[in-house]
């Protein structure tokens, strides 16, 4: 047991908390629905709309070099142990950054932090997505910290930020203590990484879990309800609690050994999905020429092609991102063209936000 691990296990001295600096996430635009939208469809879209679709392969590479020995194998045992707890995701270290959708740095001027999901998508490629602002081994390492922040990837936010939470903040006494070292964090990043509440629509559950590795470990001091912390830290246990392991299990199942089932050119397959849900076909095209896909109906789906390379050099080799298409909160249907090839493997998959009526959506190429 590390000595990190030692000390979240034990009731720490106010002190003690927070002296390596807290997870910030980025902020981004939130999602703006017009008036008189639909709040259930909002909600479906919320939940998922930063989430992947599931058996994506998310490909990472080290940007430079830690400082400390052995904080790279850090990350790299934290990728393995979200992978095997199974999920659909997986991961693969690639040499080249042009090949990676998570690029990783080790700043220790910048915090720690990454973007949530699939916003690593609309960052530039020579830019990363996820950075480490301290230790992650040896003495005073915290390798809990590469777990939150590839949470943060696979799309969960902070846990101490849910609504039902039902912490209140003494807010002024938080902003001051953020705005010193080691965080030194102005007014506006305290509020949006700690005192914003995640919109309740974009919660799946209604459970405050203190102990997952998403949320803070907070001093005495800080939190005037539950009264419980007013006087004694809010420590997480540390690692993945049983909550964090089963939340992502429910969005990222293990994929089935066997492979999805065949889509033929205009061969309409009915979506009977609820929230969340997702179906994946084999496409093998009859032909080398441009092919539509689309989804029918009035559903909010996202839809993703990937191609089966099997030549070239190993780390390009698998399931690769070929084209995408997200229609939710518009009043369209998914759909891309791309071309084909004769004999060439690849997979479709769509994912399922919201459907007004089950069976009334449908997933077709031509």
């Amino acid at each position: 047991m590390n000595a990190k691990r030692v000390a979240r296990t034990r009731r720490a001295e106010p002190e003690e908390i927070g002296g390596r600096g807290h997870c910030e996430v980025p902020m981004v635009p939130t999602p703006v629905f017009s008036p008189g939208f639909d709040p259930e469809r909002a909600a479906a879209i919320l939940v998922s709309s930063d989430k992947w679709v599931n058996g994506t392969e998310l490909r990472y590479h080290f940007l430079d070099e830690p400082t400390t020995a052995g904080d790279k194998k850090a990350v790299r045992d934290a990728f393995k142990q979200w992978q095997t707890l199974p999920i659909g995701i997986s991961f693969r270290e690639v040499a080249d950054p042009n090949e990676a959708e998570v690029r990783i740095t080790f700043d220790r001027t910048d915090g720690s932090w990454s973007y949530l999901g699939r916003q690593v998508l609309d960052r530039p490629q020579a830019e990363a997505t996820m950075n480490f602002g301290w230790r992650l081994s040896g003495p005073g390492g915290d390798p809990d910290t590469a777990l939150h922040e590839i949470g943060h990837t696979l799309g969960l936010p902070h846990e101490h930020q849910n609504p039902n939470a039902g912490i209140v903040w003494d807010e002024p006494k938080v902003i001051s203590r953020f705005a010193g070292p080691p965080n030194n964090w102005p007014e506006q990043k305290t509020r949006w990484n700690i005192l914003r509440k995640i919109p309740r629509d974009s919660v799946e559950g209604s459970e405050w879990d203190r102990d997952s590795v998403m949320h803070y470990a907070f001093p005495a001091g800080l939190i005037l309800q539950p009264a419980e912390f007013q006087d004694v830290p809010l420590e997480p246990a540390g690692g993945l609690s049983s909550r964090d392991v089963d939340w992502i299990k429910r969005f990222y199942p293990p994929q089935a050994v066997e492979g999805p089932p065949s889509l033929n050119p205009f061969d309409s397959q009915s979506l009977n999905l609820a929230a969340g849900e997702q179906l994946d076909y084999t496409v093998v095209p009859p032909a080398t020429r441009e092919y539509t896909f689309q989804t029918f109906g009035a559903a909010d789906t996202v839809l993703v092609l990937f191609e089966d390379v099997t030549t070239g050099p190993a780390e390009g080799r698998g399931l690769r991102y070929r084209v995408g298409d997200d229609d939710s909160a518009t009043d369209r249907n998914a759909t891309f063209r791309v071309k084909l090839f004769k004999g060439k493997r690849y997979v479709v998959r769509v994912r399922l936000y919201w459907s007004w009526a089950t069976g009334e959506s449908a997933l077709m190429y031509w």
